[in-house]
């Protein structure tokens, strides 16, 4: 339960992410809503997975989740350029959370 709860933490990180960008500092209300909802249930959500996990690892876990997912949602939207480098540092970091998952 605690891997379930980590991985939808890590996806609500990659939401509060992009809200927090389109919020434009907050002068934008619906973003800036979306940020704050999504930020409180994704930093819930890993606390309660840092009861069953190591913190190192459920930490890096989420962030790898939701900076990977929040640069490919970009890269996807023509928000940011996609280059060969970046797809392959991308595999890089999500090899590591799927590694970290697997050692665990």
């Amino acid at each position: 339960m605690a891997w379930f709860v980590l991985i939808l933490s890590g996806i609500l990180e990659a939401v509060w992410a992009t809200a927090l960008g389109r919020s434009e500092g907050f002068t934008r209300l619906v973003p800036s809503v979306v940020f704050g909802v999504a930020l409180v249930v994704s930093m819930a959500g890993l606390a309660y997975a840092m009861r069953g996990l190591p913190v190192g690892t459920a930490y890096a876990v989420w962030v790898g989740i939701g900076a990977s997912l929040t640069v490919l949602y970009a890269m996807a939207t023509g928000a940011e350029p996609v280059s060969p480098a970046k797809v392959v540092f991308l595999l890089v970091i999500i090899g590591g959370v799927v590694g970290l998952k697997t050692a665990a």
